[in-house]
């Protein structure tokens, strides 16, 4: 595929015509984010992050999917004058990045295994001669003497580790490759490092930061909530028939991901949903390499909607208007799910995720895992118990996921998980019910998983049941009531309520304290069978529909045409979230639609006017006039204001009488990141005592003088004015406390 770039005039060029690229008109990180990427404000941690990288601190930061990592180091390596080298774990990840930043004008390439020798040959040549602001590279890549001797010739200021938990062995996608990446930091050592994950547990973020040898760097800690994503699970009865009803539930033009454990499963659902006349398309290792690659083209390009996959799809899609992610067959570990729940909603808007469970899918995760290497079979079982025990769950499904990853859980309930809003319902008496499958249970010794329970329930004739006897028992055919999948929507209840306690190695049942106490008597209240086919869902958190949907399928298809013309993936010209903003409030002006999410001054100068003809053909056609565009169309993911438990925490701590170094010990965390989560809670409209943070300072009176004075001159949005105006005698962890400080008393 030939590689393009984008001149100044909006034409396009094609790669062989690079020419060595200056510094971008924009000289700050805002005026880099409006104009080039097209967004009004920073989202959360973001701007701290890219000061601290401009300022040369190893950083490591953990932030969810769609939270915007890639900027935090994209926007550095346009300030920066030489290259910044990105580590990315798979080929089509960098395809992806390259791609986009082409589409933004920005000069970028990547070196790996899918360039022909040419091209290869050329890259290196463009590299040499300083024409790349930014280089993606494998760690396979990276490590080769050629690559080290060849960035050795460059002006090196940052090495970039994207997919971080790659490095630690106790993550659940250990490359071993990823450990040799510090040696490389050795070998350039003025440049700054900056690691970056979504998925990582406080034991992964420690081995990462053992594994770089970070000193002096700082560790920024996002929230891992992603408020715009459905969580939802439901008990598993017949899954071909459970995703062709979820299919048809949605409109045909959705994209979404359906994840499956097996290669045989992907095939299967596959050939229902296309015997059903649903578009999609199977992606898993069994397939040859070019069908595979086709089959994700198609997927990104939006000539198909649905992708069936096994894991081995979806590290290098940043597709960000998939609004949904269903998964057929149990996912092995938390961290799995939450990165593959992650490709869904990526562009802030609502999406749903939806997983079926059932406990023979534990069992094939068991047997899979019995294939790997036996000295990481221990901890691959102990995270698939963890992911198990999450599934199960009754509580609200966001706050366990958080506390997983270490963050402390919201005291209230999400709206945004399937337990939260079934607690708004009225529940039913299942005493009699609870007791049938109990007696049951123990009737059978406990050594019999749900579904031989219910088969002697209902009366079966099962081959099996009759050798063991167990038609004589006095629970045979006592469940008629209830049908095979409503007795397995209850018995998940019942593990739930802790009366069973499942073997998840031998997929038994056996009955607990709580349960021989319902067996005397004692209780049970619950939900109903009828919530496994139907609960009431509010499926989104903000209105997807444009205000003139008819505008919105016209921009749609201008938006295909443009992206056939350029080889480009459709939300490459611009995504969703930016044409239903567009057919919401009607822009008919360059400098209107230079408001709108998305449109930076490049894509302006190169899409613009075509979008806006159609929108003036439009208005003309039905009467209507431009509308008044609020600040924020769309809810972002996470919004500016969103303040995370952890930040509630802290700043009610020292209310409290904690002082900074208090929360540092408790906590074990740096200085910095107690004073990140006072920043946020200040910035989200609290306050704290002024004279109790001035106390924490370590600056004498007259710097804290200059300080204000630095903060009264040149505002609070950035950091680095300030410390140039202070000639850099302030560190910017005190920076950080006096911005609080200066905020509190604006």
């Amino acid at each position: 595929m030939a590689v393009w770039h984008i001149e100044e005039d909006g034409s396009l060029q094609p790669h062989a015509t690079v020419a060595n690229r200056p510094r971008p008109a924009a000289h700050t990180p805002a005026e880099i984010l409006r104009h080039t990427f097209g967004y009004p404000e920073f989202r959360p941690l973001q701007a701290d992050i890219i000061h601290n990288a401009l300022n040369r601190r190893d950083t490591l930061a953990i932030m969810p999917t769609g939270s915007g990592k890639s900027l935090c180091y994209q926007i550095p390596a346009l300030l920066f004058d030489g290259l910044t080298v990105v580590v990315s774990p798979l080929i089509s990840l960098m395809q992806d990045q390259v791609m986009q930043l082409h589409a933004l004008g920005v000069s970028a390439a990547y070196l790996n295994s899918s360039l022909d020798y040419a091209t290869y040959g050329q890259t290196v040549q463009d590299i040499r001669a300083g024409r790349y602001k930014l280089l993606y590279a494998a760690p396979e890549t990276l490590l080769r003497d050629e690559t080290l001797n060849l960035l050795s010739q460059t002006q090196l200021d940052a090495l970039v580790i994207d997919e971080a938990h790659c490095i630690s062995s106790w993550g659940h996608d250990f490359r071993p490759e990823y450990r040799q990446i510090a040696a490389v930091r050795q070998r350039f050592p003025s440049a700054v490092c900056l690691a970056f994950t979504a998925t990582a547990t406080p034991r992964v973020q420690q081995d990462i930061k053992q594994t770089l040898h970070f000193r002096d760097e700082n560790e920024f800690l996002a929230s891992f909530d992603r408020p715009n994503l459905f969580l939802e699970v439901l008990p598993k009865r017949d899954a071909i028939a459970q995703v062709l009803a979820f299919v048809r539930e949605r409109p045909s033009t959705e994209s979404g991901i359906i994840y499956c454990a097996t290669r045989k499963q992907v095939d299967n659902i596959t050939a229902a949903l296309r015997h059903a006349g649903f578009n999609a398309l199977p992606y898993h290792g069994g397939m040859d390499s070019e069908t595979r690659a086709a089959n994700q083209n198609a997927f990104i390009y939006d000539k198909v909607p649905i992708m069936v996959a096994t894991i081995a799809f979806g590290m290098g899609i940043n597709k960000p208007d998939v609004r949904y992610v269903l998964h057929a067959d149990l996912p092995k570990d938390v961290e799995s799910y939450y990165q593959q729940i992650g490709r869904a909603g990526r562009d802030g808007l609502p999406a749903h995720c939806r997983l079926l469970l059932s406990l023979g899918d534990v069992f094939t995760q068991r047997k899979l895992i019995e294939s790997n290497d036996p000295a990481e079979q221990a901890g691959q079982h102990a995270r698939l118990d963890e992911m198990v025990r999450w599934a199960q769950a009754a509580d609200c499904r966001r706050n366990r996921l958080l506390a997983y990853f270490g963050e402390t859980a919201s005291p209230t309930t999400c709206d945004q998980c399937d337990n939260c809003r079934q607690t708004e319902h009225a529940t039913a008496d299942l005493t009699i019910a609870a007791q049938k499958f109990l007696s049951c249970v123990k009737r059978t010794g406990g050594r019999f998983g749900a579904s031989h329970i219910i088969k002697i329930l209902r009366g079966s004739r099962d081959k099996k049941l009759l050798q063991w006897g167990h038609d004589k028992l006095s629970t045979y055919n006592i469940g008629q009531e209830f049908s095979n999948h409503e007795w397995q929507f209850l018995a998940q209840q019942f593990v739930q309520m802790d009366l069973l306690e499942p073997d998840l190695q031998y997929q038994t049942l056996k009955l607990t304290a709580e349960g021989e106490a319902v067996l005397k008597g004692k209780p049970v209240a619950g939900r109903l069978p009828h919530w496994e086919d139907g609960s009431p869902r509010k499926e989104s958190a903000a209105d997807l529909s444009p205000r003139h949907p008819e505008l919105f399928e016209v921009l749609r298809r201008k938006r295909a045409e443009l992206a056939a013309e350029l080889n480009y993936p459709p939300y490459a010209i611009f995504p969703d979230r930016t044409l239903i903003e567009m057919a919401t409030y009607l822009p008919q002006s360059p400098a209107s639609l230079a408001n709108v999410h998305g449109v930076g001054e490049l894509k302006l100068k190169r899409y613009g006017e075509p979008f806006i003809k159609l929108i003036q053909w439009y208005c003309r056609n039905n009467g209507l006039a431009e509308e008044a565009r609020p600040t924020t169309a769309v809810p972002s993911s996470p919004p500016p204001t969103s303040l995370s438990p952890r930040a509630l925490q802290m700043a009610q701590a020292f209310t409290n009488g904690r002082t900074i170094p208090d929360l540092v010990r408790e906590q074990g965390v740096k200085r910095q990141t107690i004073i990140s989560h006072l920043g946020d809670y200040v910035k989200a409209g609290h306050k704290l005592p002024a004279e109790r943070l001035q106390e924490e300072s370590e600056l004498t009176a007259e710097q804290q003088a200059a300080v204000m004075t630095a903060f009264d001159t040149h505002g609070g949005d950035y950091l680095r004015p300030i410390y140039d105006a202070l000639q850099g005698q302030v560190d910017y962890d005190e920076l950080h406390l006096w911005r609080i400080i200066w905020i509190i008393g604006a």
